[in-house]
């Protein structure tokens, strides 16, 4: 066995036992190499020593998230009682370059951390589109991989992208989500998907599959691209910080319910705009806080509690064995 792929493997062994249990019926994780599939993030954005290898740049923050009863109908999860329960969230710049610029067009990130009572916790990873980037971990692995900066040109190769968009049409729905769409001018004013599907139980032992969003109460806040490139390229935490401290920044969560038919297994796939939603709580946003309060916390959206489980998406399940990978490295530094 390679050394550093083996000591990366029992780094993640670790990282994932030292993680909350999952919820119940939680199906088998993907089979995918979680090693390889970060060493592609690091072949397209750099070794960046102590950060996140996927949305290395982002502020913490602190909040409150406060159940609605139309989603205890729909799950027993502690997080739908009703009372507050205290919130650890992470808004991000997608992608693994900790000086990505903030006034183009690109996908934010909204992590959550839920901390509900008798020590379970509801994590998530949220994005501001409602498509993930590829549909299965291979498909992910391939755009990664199409993307490796030539050393000699210290760019990509377009031909490989290419090729790798034609053999994977599914990398297409998130780019044409994003073309024209304009550029947040707020980590707290643009709309934050859960693109994975998720099965939800009620206390009556009925079942659902839903995703979800979550959604600035004053609305979506985007500039056109013209008007974003006239803005500083660091702005957002700052913002995010005069905004806290000035008006409430709040949140409604919604879950969309899916109807016979709807693909669970697929994140590049919508479903359709009919699909009855429901609003099942709220998420106030309380304070900007040190990075220190994020570092040690993955994350991963594996971590559930009783009355939510995962669904047969592949992307999903693969996402523990990466995030693992990438905080041993993050954190071993």
């Amino acid at each position: 066995m390679n050394k550093t792929i083996g000591l990366a493997t029992l780094a993640t062994v670790a990282a994932i036992a030292a993680q909350p249990a999952h919820a119940q019926g939680t199906p088998k994780a993907a089979d995918v190499n979680a090693v390889t599939l970060v060493d592609a993030f690091e072949g397209v954005f750099g070794k960046r020593d102590g950060f996140r290898r996927s949305g290395a740049k982002g502020v913490c923050a602190k909040g409150v998230f406060t159940g609605a009863k139309e989603g205890a109908a729909l799950s027993s999860a502690s997080a739908f009682s009703g009372k507050p329960v205290p919130a650890i969230l992470r808004f991000s710049v997608g992608g693994g370059n900790p000086n990505a610029p903030e006034n183009v067009s690109s996908v934010r990130g909204l992590a959550v951390q839920l901390d509900l009572p008798g020590g379970e916790q509801w994590l998530q990873a949220n994005i501001s589109t409602p498509v993930f980037t590829a549909a299965t971990p291979e498909s992910m692995q391939a755009f990664l991989d199409a993307r490796k900066i030539d050393p000699a040109t210290g760019k990509a190769d377009p031909a490989k992208v290419a090729a790798a968009t034609a053999a994977n049409p599914d990398q297409k729905a998130q780019p044409e989500f994003l073309k024209g769409r304009g550029v947040p001018t707020s980590y707290g004013a643009v709309n934050y998907w859960g693109v994975n599907a998720f099965k939800v139980t009620n206390k009556k032992g009925q079942s659902n599959f839903v995703r979800w969003v979550y959604e600035p109460v004053g609305g979506e806040e985007l500039m056109p691209a013209a008007t974003a490139a006239d803005r500083p390229t660091v702005f957002l935490a700052d913002e995010l910080k005069g905004r806290v401290g000035q008006i409430p920044v709040n949140f409604t969560l919604k879950f969309q319910l899916a109807e016979k038919g709807d693909p669970t297994n697929n994140p590049t796939v919508l479903w359709p705009a009919e699909r009855k939603t429901v609003v099942a709580g709220n998420l106030e946003v309380t304070s900007v806080e040190p990075a220190e309060v994020c570092n040690s916390i993955n994350f991963n959206p594996l971590v559930l509690p009783k009355g939510i489980e995962a669904s047969d998406d592949p992307v999903l399940l693969a996402r523990p064995g990466a995030y693992a990978v990438s905080q041993s490295r993050r954190l071993s530094k």
